[in-house]
């Protein structure tokens, strides 16, 4: 290795806002952190849901509506069979090639 060229290197601490402290290496002597696994919700299973606007129930709501409107495959193809039946009976009744014309 070059000398002068690398960054110094430090047994750093890192101290979290609920007050944890982790030691490591670094570049830097110490860390200021505002989440870690001891205060983060994923972690510690606890949700905090701040909802100024109303999002989340918003969002429930819209996810209630449309659970019970989920087509199944089943209801899909029966419409997509009516669909198709409805346009064969109307091209039948349109039909108007020179054989279907009497004279």
């Amino acid at each position: 290795m070059k000398a002068g060229i690398h960054p110094e290197y430090f047994d750093s601490t890192i101290t979290c806002a609920c007050g944890a402290v982790y030691k490591t290496g670094s570049t830097l002597e110490t860390i200021s952190i505002e989440l870690c696994s001891a205060c983060h919700p994923f972690f510690t299973g606890k949700q905090k849901i701040l909802d100024t606007a109303r999002r989340v129930e918003k969002f429930s709501a819209k996810a209630e509506l449309k659970s019970g409107t989920v087509k199944t495959a089943k209801d899909k193809a029966a419409e997509r069979a009516a669909r198709a039946s409805a346009k064969a009976a109307k091209k039948a009744d349109s039909d108007t090639s020179i054989k279907s014309v009497s004279r």
